[in-house]
């Protein structure tokens, strides 16, 4: 069975998530091969590169969409592609995902769409699941919107409401993919703002897809570089610290295009 939750990170503590060797397939065509890295509890790590170098199937394999096609990935120290279907189960409701398009469903409410989870994998009252949305909306600014359908808000706020759903069973591991994409300046502040708030107020580990440099340098403690041209991973580190000291020219070029201001 896989492991409880680690309550502290030491020195010798399993990361939550090992990747050992990964090589990323469609068919014949290798989009990514080797990859070797860990995510460290309670970070935020971010997945960086150009369009089209493998950022988002990246992050299909790590929540189990799509099968490793070399290599493994462990979840506090076990492999989850190995995993019987109970153990699968017991690892994604550990998991939270913001997907890019926040692929809420439109027939129902926002409170309807946050408690989705809660209902399926919890037994849980309908009043306590009540109360549970509610502080959720409450904390992603959406409180008295309830009611909403997903049609009659803003894209920002449809990223919120999202992201309340994503964090309703309260995840040890949260994942987002582009989650500035299609978003204005101000909202896509906004939800940096809400990434770092859910890190510090409950420690969850957070990974995140982004070509957006202004929020890779606001909310990464670290960032994984997948280079296009070689097919792997070719940089991994604090990103300030990788543009100051570029291990090559295309992660220089990446973290340096139109970054005047950016800190």
């Amino acid at each position: 069975m896989m492991p409880a939750p680690f309550a502290a990170e030491g020195p010798d503590a399993v990361p939550p998530i090992d990747v050992r060797h990964l090589t990323m397939r469609y068919g014949p065509f290798v989009v990514m091969r080797d990859l070797n890295f860990a995510v460290n509890r309670g970070e935020v790590f971010v997945i960086m590169g150009g369009s089209g170098s493998g950022k988002s199937t990246l992050l299909k394999h790590l929540i189990g969409l799509k099968p490793s096609a070399e290599g493994v990935i462990l979840i506090d120290g076990e492999d989850f592609g190995a995993a019987d279907a109970e153990e699968r189960k017991t690892v994604l409701r550990r998991m939270g995902v913001l997907f890019q398009n926040g692929a809420l469903w439109s027939g129902l409410t926002l409170a309807e769409n946050v408690a989705l989870p809660l209902t399926e994998f919890t037994a849980l009252g309908a009043d306590a699941i009540g109360d549970v949305v509610q502080l959720k909306l409450a904390l992603v600014g959406l409180r008295g919107f309830e009611d909403f359908y997903p049609a009659a808000i803003s894209g920002g706020m449809r990223k919120r409401a999202a992201l309340a759903r994503a964090i309703a069973l309260d995840p040890e591991l949260l994942f987002f993919d582009e989650p500035s994409s299609g978003l204005d300046p101000v909202s896509a502040s906004r939800l940096d703002d809400l990434i770092l708030e859910i890190k510090a107020s409950f420690g969850t580990t957070i990974v995140v897809v982004s070509h957006d440099l202004a929020s890779i340098y606001r909310i990464a403690d670290r960032a994984l570089f997948l280079d296009i041209e070689q097919r792997t991973m070719t940089a991994l580190g604090n990103p300030a610290e990788l543009r100051d000291h570029p291990p090559n020219d295309a992660v220089h070029r990446f973290l340096t295009r139109s970054s005047e201001g950016v800190t």
